[in-house]
């Protein structure tokens, strides 16, 4: 299996009831995706997963 070369997994739920599911290569597009979308988003549903940071920093930063 390859690696795919996207770091950010965007997770987002619509006003509507949509569902966003999109990858982003660096934090400039994610940023500009987010801004982009934020009037259809529900911000608190937002998920965004950076898969190149550090198992136990993962651990750590987990929202209770």
């Amino acid at each position: 299996m390859r690696k795919s070369s996207c770091r950010f997994i965007v997770n987002a739920v619509g006003k509507g009831g949509q569902t966003y599911l999109t990858h982003c290569q660096d934090k400039h597009e994610l940023k500009k995706w987010v801004a982009d979308h934020q009037d259809d988003l529900l911000m608190n549903e937002l998920k965004i997963i950076d898969r190149k940071m550090h198992p136990l920093l993962k651990l750590f930063s987990k929202k209770i």
